[in-house]
């Protein structure tokens, strides 16, 4: 059976300076009355004034502050009565149970949590989440702590977020959680949202903090990176030889610098490529005899 959320509502309040003023004058006079009583002895007096006395008293727990970004959450003999969110010096019912709430904006990192990425690799993760609340009656009522609520369910978010996505972008245009931070951002505050949405939680920002593999495969995925931008970088290279090799023989055709046979123009690409795409000096030949000897 769903349960119907409490809603966060405006209690009547009246103004605690005006009410200070009417409080304090009712204890003078009251107090005052009951030292003539005592005077005359007037028994009835006494009793009256004692009476008046007493409900004064009673009545100056209903004085209360509220702080700029706090919230007064006002019950009644166990029913919620509202919440007062405007800053200032307030009087309410002083049978009211008051509880202060915070509004301010907060944020707390996580902790380094060891979760297996979509890939199944164990990596090592943390995100800060910046939070406030925004229903403050769903935060008092509909959780039973609402900032370990807001850790719990925040951990949680980042460990399934952690599974729907790659450590790395092994494929063009695959979303990862090293390349694509800002996608991956906006998909964590969402799901974070989502979960936080009971407790009267607004997610203002959430973002990874610490992103890396698991100390025991570390030394094996740097290994690989390398050797994938070692790879990159050669493929890189060798295109720009070839290009290079062909616009060379384009050139030394157009102008008829040199007339070369299938097996010289072989022979120049090999020396070419070698000198281009080796990754150290080359030491040049002079050949001061005929080209064919």
């Amino acid at each position: 059976m769903n349960r119907e959320l409490i809603r966060e509502k405006k209690p009547s309040a009246a103004p605690g300076g005006l009410m200070l003023v009417v409080l304090l004058a009712a204890l003078i006079g009251t107090v005052v009355w009951l030292i003539q009583s005592a005077k005359t002895g007037s028994g009835e007096g006494v009793l009256v004034s004692l009476v008046l006395l007493g409900i004064t008293i009673v009545a100056l727990p209903g004085l209360t502050v509220v702080n700029p970004n706090q919230g007064r959450v006002l019950v009644l003999f166990g029913t919620y009565v509202g919440t007062l969110k405007e800053q200032g010096f307030w009087y309410v019912n002083p049978f009211c149970q008051k509880r202060s709430i915070s509004l301010k904006v907060r944020n707390f990192e996580s902790s380094k949590l060891k979760v297996n990425d979509h890939d199944g690799n164990p990596i090592e993760i943390a995100a800060v989440v910046v939070w406030r609340v925004v229903e403050t009656a769903e935060a008092i009522f509909q959780v039973d702590d609402y900032e370990n609520f807001v850790h719990v369910q925040s951990e949680a978010a980042l460990r399934n977020l952690a599974t729907s996505y790659p450590y790395d972008q092994h494929v063009e245009g695959q979303k990862a959680l090293r390349s694509h931070t800002s996608d991956v951002a906006e998909d964590l505050k969402k799901e974070i949202q989502d979960r936080l949405t009971k407790a009267g939680v607004n997610v203002i920002e959430a973002r990874i903090s610490h992103l890396a593999y698991a100390p025991e495969i570390a030394g094996a995925m740097l290994r690989r990176q390398q050797a994938n931008a070692i790879v990159a970088a050669r493929q890189r290279i060798v295109e720009g030889a070839v290009g290079m090799v062909e616009m060379a023989l384009e050139m030394l055709s157009q102008k008829h610098v040199v007339q070369l046979d299938e097996e010289r123009k072989a022979a120049m690409v090999s020396n070419l490529l070698v000198v281009l795409c080796s990754d150290q000096h080359t030491q040049p030949v002079v050949n001061t005899g005929s080209l064919y000897t």
